[in-house]
C-alpha cells in the first residue's frame, strides 16, 4: 500500500536544482562576475563604465542575436566577421559616394547618398550574402560550417579588394550620431540593440515562425514531414543573420568613423560564445534571445573587468576560450542531470 503524499512532497519531488541552475546559470554567474570585479576594482560600477560596457557589445550582440535564430536550428555561421566587414565598406562607399579621398575625416554634407542609403546599402549586401549561403546549404547540400568558412574568406576577399586594402574614412554628423550619439543617458548603440533583442524575442517565442525555427532544430525530419517548409526556414536564418550583420557594421562605422577590411577578425569567435554561453545548444531547437543578451553581456563585463585589471588582451582570449569550452561541457552535465 502507498503512502499518500502531502503538496510539501509533490513540491520537493518537483523542485529540481539541476534544472534551476540550467535556466538561470548564466545570469548567476553575471552577477558573480560584477561583484567579483566590483571588489577588485570600485570604479567598474560606475556608470560611465557600465554605459561603455553596454556600448562596446552592441556590436557583437546585434550579431549574436541573428545568430541565436541560426544555432537554434542546428547551423552555424563562421563568416559573420568577414561579413560585418564587407557591409561596412559598402555602406561606406554609399555614403563617401564613391572611393575617392577615403583617408579623409571630414564627412561634408554635399558628397555620398547619405546615411539612409548607406544603412540600407549594409543591410541589402548581408541580407543578399545571407541568401547566398542559405541556398549553398539546402540547394547544394553542403554543411553550414563548409559555405561559411568559404564565405570567411570571400567576404574579406570582397572587402579588400573594394577597398584596397586601406580604410575610408570621415562620414556625416547625422551618420555618426547612430554610432555615437545619446538619447538621454544612454548610447543609440545600445537602444538599437535592445529594441533588437525585444523583437528578436517577440519573434521567436509568440509567433508561427518562432516555433518553427525551435521545431526544425529540435528535429528537422519530424518538421518536414509535419508539413514545414525546413529548406525555406534554413536559408530565413541565414538571411537574418545577414541583416544583423549589415546593421552591426553601419553602426561600428558610425561609431568609429571609419570602415576598415580588417574590421570585424575574431568576431565568430565572440557572437557563438555569447549565444552558447547565453544557454543555446548547439545542437539546436534549445535557447532564447534573453539568453544570448546575458551571454553578451557576460563577455562585455568579463573583457571589461579584465582590462580594468591590467590583463593582457592575449590572455583575454584564452580566458574567452575556455569558458566557452566550459560552458558547452556544463550545458551537456546539466542535461543529463535534468533528463527525465
Amino acid at each position: 500500500m502507498t503512502q499518500p503524499t502531502t503538496p510539501a512532497d509533490d513540491a520537493a519531488r518537483a523542485f529540481n536544482p539541476f534544472a534551476l541552475l540550467k535556466r538561470f546559470g548564466p545570469l548567476l554567474f553575471l552577477l558573480v562576475l560584477m561583484v567579483g570585479f566590483t571588489i577588485m576594482n570600485p570604479n567598474f560600477l560606475n556608470p560611465v563604465n557600465l554605459f561603455n560596457v553596454l556600448r562596446q557589445i552592441s556590436i557583437t550582440g546585434l550579431i549574436a542575436l541573428g545568430m541565436t535564430f541560426v544555432i537554434l536550428t542546428a547551423g552555424i555561421d563562421l563568416s559573420v566577421g568577414s561579413l560585418l566587414a564587407l557591409c561596412g565598406m559598402i555602406a561606406a562607399v554609399v555614403a563617401k559616394g564613391g572611393t575617392a579621398n577615403t583617408l579623409s575625416l571630414e564627412g561634408g554634407a554635399a558628397t555620398g547618398y547619405g546615411w539612409a542609403a548607406a544603412l540600407l546599402a549594409a543591410i541589402l549586401t548581408g541580407a543578399l550574402c545571407g541568401l547566398i549561403q542559405g541556398l549553398a546549404i539546402t540547394r547544394l547540400k553542403v554543411p553550414p560550417f563548409v559555405v561559411t568558412l568559404g564565405g570567411l574568406t570571400i567576404f574579406r576577399g570582397l572587402t579588400l579588394t573594394i577597398s584596397n586594402g586601406g580604410p575610408i574614412s570621415g562620414f556625416t554628423p547625422e551618420m555618426r550620431w547612430w554610432g555615437t550619439g545619446l538619447i538621454g543617458p544612454v548610447p543609440v548603440p545600445v537602444i538599437i540593440f535592445l529594441g533588437a533583442a525585444l523583437l528578436c524575442h517577440l519573434t521567436l517565442r509568440y509567433t508561427r515562425y518562432g516555433r518553427s525555427v525551435y521545431a526544425v532544430g529540435g528535429n528537422a525530419e519530424a518538421a518536414r514531414l509535419s508539413g514545414l517548409r525546413v529548406d525555406r526556414i534554413l536559408v530565413s536564418v541565414y538571411v537574418i543573420v545577414g541583416f544583423f550583420c549589415g546593421l552591426a557594421a553601419f553602426v561600428l562605422a558610425a561609431r568609429l568613423n571609419s570602415a576598415e577590411a580588417v574590421a570585424g577578425i575574431g568576431y565568430e569567435l565572440t557572437v557563438i560564445s555569447a549565444v552558447v554561453i547565453g544557454g543555446t545548444s548547439l545542437f539546436g531547437g534549445v535557447g532564447s534571445v534573453g539568453g544570448t543578451v546575458i551571454g553578451a553581456a557576460l563577455i562585455g563585463v568579463l573583457v571589461n573587468g579584465l582590462v580594468l585589471n591590467n590583463v593582457s588582451s592575449y590572455t583575454q582570449q584564452i580566458v574567452i576560450g575556455l569558458i566557452l569550452i566550459l560552458a558547452v561541457a556544463f550545458d551537456r552535465w546539466l542535461k543529463t542531470r535534468t533528463r527525465g
